[in-house]
């Protein structure tokens, strides 16, 4: 399989201040474990260029943006006690954004069977209106509406295995039958949404799947619930699928209380490949959201990566 790989020097330059979690270094470790595990070399490493301010709106409020805009041109400013923008940060969110619609891009195309993208800031926490939990802009959000506004796709899947909930996606989706959003989730822990009974309203009731687990929670529980999804996602037949790959249910993990290891991790994205084989022509987009400690995400990111570009599904 020939997988592409997003990331640039400039994501580095988003600064959330002094023992920050959400930090730098999480993309030096990214790197070091993908040339540790000989993989750097063997993957697309793609040029891209920052979202527009259409693709933005399609996703987020003119408030919103103009917002995270103003904050940067003003030197920078804290949206909440755990979100930042810096004097860079607007443009290294729009880069970010735009990784991601450029991976859309790439696998569609054909150029590429599948994408990873290391950016940050991370995003599914950030809302149409509203910036919070370390997030800017929503990026798999913003790929979503890319792919089905640029190329037509009618079903495009988001799954979300980040130890929080990924209340952004859900809020923008809600009513939105189009696309179908699953997530597997501490429960209860920041922001406190994601309950079993939230899902979806209106034509959009039922395409909003969540999945709370409580703490402790391992690789056993983590992986039942995730091939639950399978039938869902039949019943869906998606287009397309997005994956927002936070590591932070890691046993290491400092933010919360889990304990899945990364083998589980491998475990989840086999069987994520195997529905993109299934249901969409490998069409998948993995998108970085959260991870914290520096070891259990650079060795996650490695185990996802190289099972992203393992032949066993090819079509």
């Amino acid at each position: 399989m020939k997988t592409a790989f997003f990331s640039h020097q400039k994501f580095r330059e988003h600064d959330n201040g002094p023992r920050h979690p959400e930090r730098a270094a999480r993309l030096d470790a990214i790197d070091a474990a993908l040339r540790r595990e000989n993989l750097w070399d063997a993957l697309d490493h793609r040029d891209f260029e920052p979202a527009t301010d259409e693709q933005l709106l399609q996703c987020h409020t003119e408030a919103h943006v103009a917002e995270i805009r103003r904050l940067a041109q003003a030197g920078g400013g804290r949206v909440d006690a755990d979100t930042r923008v810096g004097a860079v940060s607007y443009d290294v969110a729009k880069l970010a954004a735009g990784a991601a619609c450029a991976a859309v891009e790439a696998v569609l195309s054909g150029a590429c069977d599948n994408a990873f993208v290391a950016a940050r800031p991370p995003g599914h926490h950030a809302e149409s209106d509203r910036a919070m939990g370390f997030c800017l802009f929503n990026r798999a959000a913003v790929a979503a509406r890319h792919a089905q506004r640029k190329h037509g796709l009618q079903r495009v899947a988001i799954l979300d295995w980040d130890v929080h909930h990924g209340n952004g996606t859900q809020e923008i989706f809600y009513d939105d039958p189009s696309v179908l959003f699953v997530s597997a989730h501490q429960w209860p822990l920041y922001p406190g949404t994601g309950r079993r009974e939230e899902r979806g309203s209106g034509a959009g009731e039922g395409a909003t799947l969540n999945f709370p687990l409580p703490a402790g929670s391992g690789d056993e529980e983590y992986i039942r619930v995730w091939n639950s999804i399978g039938d869902a996602l039949q019943e869906f037949a998606p287009q397309m699928i997005l994956l927002s790959a936070g590591f932070d249910a890691h046993a290491r993990d400092p933010l919360a209380n889990m304990q899945v290891s990364t083998e589980g991790f491998r475990a989840m994205m086999a069987t994520t490949r195997q529905w993109a084989a299934q249901y969409c022509e490998n069409r998948l987009v993995c998108l970085l959201e959260g991870g914290y400690d520096l070891t259990a995400l650079g060795d996650g990111v490695a185990a996802v990566v190289k099972e992203l570009s393992s032949d066993e599904y090819c079509r």
